[in-house]
C-alpha cells in the first residue's frame, strides 16, 4: 500500500482554527493602505453579510480560483461544523501562462493545486496582497529542486507575472475578509486553484484539447476534480494529502 505523506491537513484544509490572533485587526489597521480600506469598504460587506444572511464578521473563508474561467470565489462560513455557502465571485482580471501546475521559476505560471496564505502584504507594490504557499509539498517533490519559483499573490493592480490579480476595490474587500477570519483564528486559509470549473462544457473542451495525449497531466486534473467534485456535493473540504511521488490524493472528510 502505497504509503500517504500527511500534507499538513489544517494547512491545506484550512478547516481547523489553530491560535487566536484576537489584536491582528488592530494591527492591520496600523497600516494606512488597510485602515483606509476598512472605512470605504467594511460597512458595505456589513450590510452584504447581512443581506446573505451570514454572521459578522467572518469566522472561516475559503477561496477557490478557475485559471481558465477567470474567477475567484470567496466562501464562507461561521463554525467548522456547517456548510461553506458562497459570498461572493471576482473576475480575475489578468492572466499569465497557461493550464498546468507552476513547475519552475520564470515560467508565468499560475499554480494550481491546494494552498493556503502564508502573508498578509499591506504595503504591496500591487495595492495590497495575499501569499500563496507556493511551493507546497507536492510542489517540493515535482517541480525544478533548485528553482521552483515563489513569490505567488492574490494582489490587486490587475497586472500578473503568475499572480492571480483583482481589482483594488476588490482586493480590498478580500483583504478585510481574510484579516477578520485570520483574527478569528483561522491560522490557515485555503486557497485551491483549479485549471477550469469542471463544470462547464466549454471549459472542460478547452482543457480536452491541452491534457490530449499528456498522461501526466490528466491524471494531475483529474486529482484536482476530485476535490472540486467533493465540495460541489458537500459544501465542505474534503481531507487532502500527498503521497512519496508528490501526488494529491483525496481521502474524503
Amino acid at each position: 500500500m502505497m504509503r500517504l505523506v500527511l500534507l499538513y491537513l489544517c494547512l491545506l484544509i484550512g478547516g481547523q482554527a489553530t491560535l487566536a490572533q484576537g489584536n491582528f485587526v488592530d494591527w492591520q489597521k496600523s497600516f494606512p493602505r488597510v485602515m483606509n480600506a476598512i472605512k470605504l469598504k467594511e460597512d458595505t460587506l456589513k450590510k452584504q453579510f447581512e443581506k446573505s444572511e451570514l454572521a459578522w464578521p467572518p469566522q472561516q473563508l475559503y477561496i477557490r480560483s478557475f485559471k481558465y474561467d477567470s474567477q475567484l470565489e470567496v466562501w464562507v462560513r461561521n463554525s467548522e461544523n456547517t456548510p461553506f455557502k458562497l459570498f461572493k465571485t471576482y473576475k480575475v482580471c489578468a492572466m499569465a501562462g497557461q493550464l498546468g501546475p507552476k513547475r519552475i521559476e520564470g515560467d508565468y505560471q499560475v499554480p494550481e493545486g491546494f494552498y493556503y496564505i502564508n502573508e498578509f502584504n499591506p504595503r504591496s507594490s500591487f495595492h495590497l496582497s495575499l501569499g500563496i504557499n507556493y511551493p507546497n509539498a507536492s510542489d517540493k517533490l515535482l517541480s525544478d529542486s533548485a528553482k521552483p519559483g515563489g513569490d505567488i499573490y492574490i494582489h490587486g493592480s490587475c497586472i500578473t507575472t503568475g499572480c492571480i490579480p483583482i481589482t483594488d476595490v476588490q482586493m480590498e474587500e478580500l483583504y478585510i475578509l481574510a484579516m477578520h477570519a485570520k483574527n478569528a483564528g483561522q491560522d490557515f486559509i485555503p486557497v485551491h486553484i483549479f485549471p477550469i470549473r469542471y463544470n462547464n462544457p466549454k471549459s472542460i473542451a478547452y482543457l480536452t484539447k491541452i491534457i490530449d495525449g499528456d498522461t501526466e497531466l490528466q491524471q494531475f486534473a483529474n486529482r484536482l476534480k476530485k476535490a472540486y467534485d467533493y465540495f460541489e456535493q458537500h459544501q465542505q473540504l474534503p481531507t487532502i494529502v500527498v503521497n512519496k511521488l508528490g501526488q494529491y490524493i483525496v481521502v474524503g472528510k
